[in-house]
């Protein structure tokens, strides 16, 4: 039994294939990816934004390969990265044999929509000789006719039916190494539908909620889409689609699993809102102390709360605590235990000092029992 099961969440058993060196499905963490919004055929800038993209901690990064200008680019671009590509293709055949070619470690394909029966054995060819997996990516707002005729309009019992006619056509051709999409931009047509087709097969499953909206908005329908999927055990791997660089959905991508305990990278900032008993400006506080610690990637949690009705009680559950007191002097805690008095002017330069050297500390002793094979102590095992 759990310590806490309320905390508890049992992933949803399904196959795993590979995007590139990056395991998705099976046991492996839920990984976090986005899409570029550069003209891909400008190499340079489309590598510029990935590389932006793996800072913030992308795990897999999609690109537009609509005309042959863009799937020559992948030449270019795919060494000069170190997450593995995907390559959106619609309808045409030509430019996802030329994306295997190019280096794309997966496809992004509807097989049905392609053509001929040829065809789709020329794809599948391709991506097995060049060792490519493929996304079914099926959309609300982009369903086959004969499917809309018999439903009436996109359900989740016509997007099911979408995503598995689409399998079925791959698995004619001997070839399993896909995972699938059902997104919509209706939070409970989406959710619905990924809930009826996880019930369905056993091929990985990427969430999304398509065309979220903007930044505020578009993190909010996301997190309650994707987020009660994930927390039903639902899902391997989750794109947040935001009208906003793709930066910022690889980070609300992180927050979302931050927050459900599935993985964990960076500082995980727990703050009070403030009120009339706030010690210490904390909205302003906060705002600084998480763009100086933007930087950090090992996790932990700090505290940052603005009187003493909550602060010693979230400082014991924190590596490092931070909680406002009177005249000016303020309580820091290491470890959930008081450590020593803090005055106003240095709060965000003292805790960002804390936060590197707690970091540094904890990858060091991660590097130490990798190195020796011997166990990890609790600090560096909470880094995996």
């Amino acid at each position: 039994m759990s310590v806490r099961p309320y905390r508890d969440i049992y992933r949803r058993p399904s196959r795993r294939i590979m995007v590139g060196e990056v395991p998705v499905g099976g046991d492996a963490p839920v990984t976090v990816q986005t899409m570029t919004n550069t003209l891909t055929a400008d190499a340079a800038a489309t590598i510029a934004q990935i590389r932006r993209c793996e800072i913030a901690g992308a795990d897999i990064v999609r690109v537009s390969c609509p005309d042959a200008e863009s799937t020559e680019a992948l030449r270019h671009i795919v060494p000069e990265v170190t997450v593995p590509i995907v390559a959106d293709i619609h309808f045409h055949y030509k430019r996802a044999i030329e994306a295997a070619e190019a280096g794309a470690a997966c496809l992004r394909i509807n097989p049905g929509n392609i053509g001929s029966a040829e065809r789709v054995r020329e794809v599948v060819r391709a991506a097995k000789d060049y060792g490519c997996s493929m996304r079914i990516g099926v959309n609300a707002g982009s369903l086959e006719k004969h499917l809309l005729e018999k439903y009436g309009e996109p359900c989740p019992e016509a997007m099911v039916e979408s995503a598995l006619e689409h399998a079925r056509i791959l698995e004619d051709n001997d070839f399993r190494e896909f995972k699938i999409s059902v997104k919509a931009s209706d939070v409970f047509l989406a959710a619905a539908a990924y809930q009826q087709l996880a019930e369905a097969c056993d091929y990985p499953l990427h969430l999304g909620v398509t065309e979220a909206g903007g930044l505020r908005a578009g993190t909010i329908k996301s997190s309650l889409g994707i987020g009660s999927l994930l927390w039903a055990g639902i899902g391997d791997t989750l794109r947040v689609s935001l009208s906003a660089e793709p930066e910022e959905e690889v980070r609300v991508g992180f927050d979302i699993l931050k927050s459900l305990n599935l993985r964990h990278r960076g500082v995980n900032v727990i703050s009070c809102p403030s009120c009339a008993r706030q010690q210490f400006d904390v909205i302003e506080t906060v705002k600084v102390l998480e763009d100086r610690l933007s930087h950090i990637t090992t996790p932990m949690t700090v505290s940052v709360i603005g009187c003493v009705v909550n602060g010693p009680g979230e400082a014991r559950e924190t590596d490092i605590g931070f909680t406002g007191g009177g005249k000016g002097t303020h309580q820091v805690y290491i470890a959930g235990q008081p450590a020593h008095r803090l005055k106003d002017r240095d709060i965000v330069d003292h805790l960002v000092e804390l936060v590197e050297a707690k970091a540094a500390e904890i990858e060091a002793e991660k590097a130490a029992a990798e190195e020796t094979g011997g166990p990890k102590t609790q600090a560096a095992d909470a880094a995996e």
